[in-house]
């Protein structure tokens, strides 16, 4: 994957498995089909995953943004989820959106969620997965997995515990009543809620000011901040971490940057 790839505008008509390009240090997906909601079928969580590995193979990218293409839609939609009509296809795979989110939740980059539409079932826990998101104002979440007969799968209630906390994933799973916008920001669920004119400028702010952070340092707390969320503190490993980082040109650079009072400029190493 190359780093001169630049953004291109994806339309109202267009509908394929979720799109991938890469910006400097920033790579974006996109999900892709507006006409149906952007939801997800099989073949675009496989995609998903071969992504995944992409970006986690590129050790140039710092920055993943997940984002959809709500155009053409009389009210956006970030994503509804899985599709239901794949849960009845003989071959399909129980736990492949379970592999799917826990995943993201694993990539070396830190991830932000674009939330540029309301967002549904099983996509609700890919917001959750990434590490931070920015809102859309007058957007709902819900999990309407109880609803629908269904007990949903490990991974997912355990972020929905971490990220919600024990109450606010009861509500989501026991009453499957949706969430507003404003529900999630007073939760703590985004960085920022923003209005249509100016979601694209927070989301590039947030997104610009993690990309300026010290990659190897913020890729390895973010590692470690997930085994202690998950319960599975590794105090050798975090030891470790702590004196590659220590040691790294990048702190130096941040050292002589301070004491110089100008930006710095680390190069992840």
């Amino acid at each position: 994957m190359t780093h001169d790839q630049t953004r291109f505008d994806l339309d109202a008509n267009d509908a394929s498995p979720p799109v991938l390009s890469v910006e400097g240090v920033v790579a974006t997906l996109t999900l892709n089909r507006p006409a149906h909601r952007n939801r997800l079928e099989a073949g675009d969580l496989l995609s998903l995953l071969s992504q995944f590995e992409q970006v986690n193979a590129d050790p140039g990218i710092r920055v993943l943004k997940l984002t959809a293409n709500t155009k053409g839609q009389p009210r956006p939609v970030f994503c509804a989820g899985y599709h239901i009509g794949s849960f009845s296809e003989q071959d399909s795979d129980p736990r492949l959106f379970e592999r799917v989110a826990n995943a993201l939740a694993a990539l070396r980059p830190i991830t932000v969620c674009a939330l540029n539409g309301s967002v549904y079932g099983g996509a609700t826990d890919l917001m959750l997965a990434c590490d931070l998101s920015v809102g859309l104002t007058g957007i709902e979440f819900r999990m309407p997995a109880t609803a629908l007969g269904l007990h949903y799968y490990p991974g997912g209630l355990q972020r929905y515990v971490a990220r919600l906390g024990l109450s606010g994933a009861k509500r989501a799973f026991l009453s499957a009543r949706p969430f507003t916008a404003d529900m999630l920001w007073h939760m703590g669920c985004f960085e920022a809620l923003a209005a249509p004119e100016d979601f694209d400028i927070a989301v590039d702010h947030l997104v610009n000011e993690i990309a300026d952070l010290a990659p190897l340092a913020v890729q390895a707390t973010k590692q470690s901040l997930n085994e202690i969320a998950s319960g599975q503190t590794d105090l050798d490993a975090m030891r470790t971490r702590e004196a590659v980082t220590s040691s790294s040109e990048d702190f130096a650079e941040g050292r002589r940057a301070f004491q110089e009072k100008r930006k710095a400029r680390f190069a992840g190493r």
